[in-house]
């Protein structure tokens, strides 16, 4: 399908190594003059769902932008250039301590895409042997280990709201419910 959306002129607003804010004048699909802003993200999203004898790890940390505690998988941003699996035993690794003999990726997904361009992969990671977590300076993290159903029951109650977890969660349900786990 052709883009509906005409762009007159675009405008970098604001640029760091995480995030780049573009301000688009534009002709909207009805023909009328308006402004759309997008975030491009450098990185690409990775998260990861570390899974043994029936139960997923889970790090607890405070959202700055959301000014909440929040109860989410693994998660972390691939640099340009690096491998996603990289990335994903990096961040398990170092949220969780843990290190898995195998990855299975099972969701891909854009994380709002009406405006931004993040793209998110999440993993299914088996086979752990636990170790000691070795968080960055920015993250203050808890870890817990909860049964499928129990994280089930949480993002069904909305107690768990971070849109990689819940697509994750909502994944592994369907896993399990098709005997794949």
């Amino acid at each position: 399908m052709e883009n509906p959306w005409k762009i007159k002129s675009k405008q970098e607003i604001y640029n760091n190594p995480w995030i780049k804010l573009t301000e688009h004048q534009v002709t909207t699909p009805g023909g009328n003059p308006g402004i759309y802003s997008t975030v491009h993200f450098h990185n690409r999203a990775v998260g990861v769902v570390p899974y043994q004898d029936g139960y997923i790890w889970m790090v607890g940390q405070f959202r700055f932008p959301l000014d909440e505690y929040h109860w989410e998988i693994p998660e972390g941003g691939c640099p340009p250039g690096e491998d996603l699996l990289v990335t994903a035993e990096r961040e398990l690794k170092e949220e969780t301590g843990l290190i898995a003999e195998r990855y299975e990726p099972i969701v891909e997904m854009h994380l709002s895409n009406a405006v931004s361009d993040e793209w998110a992969i999440i993993y299914l990671a088996t086979g752990l042997t636990e170790g000691e977590a070795e968080p960055e300076e920015s993250e203050a993290i808890d870890i817990q280990k909860w049964t499928l159903e129990e994280l089930y029951q949480k993002v069904e109650a909305g107690e768990i709201t971070d849109s990689m977890t819940v697509a994750a969660i909502y994944k592994m349900q369907l896993l399990k419910l098709e005997d794949k786990l």
